[in-house]
């Protein structure tokens, strides 16, 4: 990844910085009240997967279009749309770049188990400018291009892109909150344009706290758009310190039901898969990926709720007592502590971050168990490497987050099936 996201495209991305957008005024399409499938359902699929053009706004533009094996016209999927980074190309998107098929649309597309189709255009001058509204039209032309032939739920539309793809997709998020379900903002900013930006729709932002071509100023402000629009209680949610190679992940309370914000900060510059433990990036062994998929997955199929926000106040300073793990303190003589926190549920399920600290001897090593509940299963771990004996979990450390300095921490996190709970877990370290 680091091959994709080096210094050529962070130079780049400062250059697309010059550019000046705004969104065009085109009517919103009223369909999420009355969300359902759409014309392609019922029907043999007119469309197949790879590279496509389709003439917009008198251009011809191009996309890839990714659609699930074993594909059935009678289901209705999800729809995803990834947009591109400056001078990125929906190719990169599409295949996941360097880092190959684990990788692609950002990592969606692996974690998706074929309950999507996914969408990747390509922006003119490989950016999203928006000159006129152009990509908008674009994004409009391509949601009906798709819903006309495929079956695609109208209630789970999403999309995200990182850096000026983050930024287009906030402007979708402005111009089309009727459309968009969800929209997930990789370091991004208002480059591409707001047309409106006064309705609610579900928000994830996620932001390098040393960014040093988008500054995290940026990220917020995005972020604090929605937070009033979804009618979230306002807050300056903790943020990672400098050198601390992690990441503290906030859901914000208060929000409209069917709303959520939530806001990922990281120790890092400007990427959209950072590796908690270290300065290199990896889509592979990013945390993000497993992130955004379990905000993604909250959303069920349907109309959301449409009571009407309640008032907000707009951000204030205050800190986020929810937003990090219970304190642990660290033992006397050395050894390690391990404190939970739930950082995302859902119907059937939950995710989980678990921080691991270092006691007042240096460690090399920590292993971390704690009981299921009953029922429970758990289906991905990230930062460790997981082995369950009947309800018994253990989480160990891997290669670049084990050892730790006296009073130092790290964090795993993991995907569970089953009720909610809130576990005990026990550290035990090598020193």
């Amino acid at each position: 990844m680091t091959g994709t996201f080096g210094p050529r495209l962070r130079r780049a991305a400062l250059a697309g910085l010059l550019i000046t957008a705004v969104a065009g005024a085109t009517l919103l399409i009223p369909r999420l009240a009355e969300a359902g499938s759409t014309a392609g359902c019922g029907k043999s699929p007119t469309l197949t997967s790879g590279a496509r053009s389709i003439q917009s706004g008198g251009l011809n533009r191009s996309y890839i279009l990714s659609i699930p094996d074993g594909y059935s016209s009678t289901h209705p999927y999800r729809l995803i749309f990834g947009m591109h980074w400056l001078n990125g190309t929906a190719n990169d998107v599409a295949t996941g770049g360097p880092d190959g098929s684990a990788w692609a649309f950002y990592g969606q597309k692996q974690l998706s188990n074929n309950s999507t189709i996914f969408v990747a255009p390509q922006g003119v001058d490989n950016g999203w400018a928006n000159t006129g509204g152009r990509d908008i039209t674009l994004v409009d032309d391509l949601t009906a291009l798709v819903e006309g032939a495929l079956c695609v739920d109208t209630s789970q539309v999403f999309a995200m892109g990182w850096s000026y793809g983050g930024s287009m997709s906030y402007a979708l998020a402005c111009a089309r909150p009727a459309v968009f379900r969800a929209v997930v903002v990789y370091s991004g900013a208002n480059l591409s344009g707001c047309g409106g930006g006064t309705q609610p729709v579900a928000y994830f932002g996620i932001h390098g706290t040393h960014d040093s071509v988008l500054n995290i100023s940026n990220g917020r402000s995005l972020r604090d758009t929605f937070v009033r629009n979804n009618g979230c209680t306002a807050q300056s949610p903790r943020e990672p310190g400098q050198a601390s190679l992690t990441h503290i992940t906030t859901v914000y309370a208060g929000c409209r039901s069917g709303y959520p914000v939530q806001w990922a900060a990281f120790d890092g510059d400007h990427t959209p898969s950072p590796v908690d433990g270290t300065t290199a990036t990896s889509g592979i062994r990013t945390w993000t990926s497993a992130a955004v998929n379990t905000f993604l997955a909250q959303f069920s199929s349907g109309p959301p709720p449409s009571s009407p926000p309640p008032n907000s106040p707009s951000p204030s300073s205050s800190p986020s007592p929810s937003s990090s793990p219970a304190p642990s303190t660290p033992p006397p003589g050395g050894g390690c502590t391990a404190s939970y926190k739930t950082v995302n549920s859902w119907p059937g399920g939950f995710q989980g971050e678990i921080a691991v600290t270092a006691g007042s001897s240096p460690i090399s090593g920590w292993t971390v168990q704690w009981t299921l509940g009953s029922g429970q299963t758990i289906t991905q771990v990230w930062n460790g490497t997981l082995s369950v004996n009947g309800t018994t979990a253990s989480v160990r450390s891997v290669s670049y987050n084990g050892s730790l300095a006296a009073g130092a921490s790290t964090t795993f996190g993991f995907l569970a099936n089953g009720t909610l709970s809130t576990p005990a877990p026990v550290c035990a370290s090598t020193t």
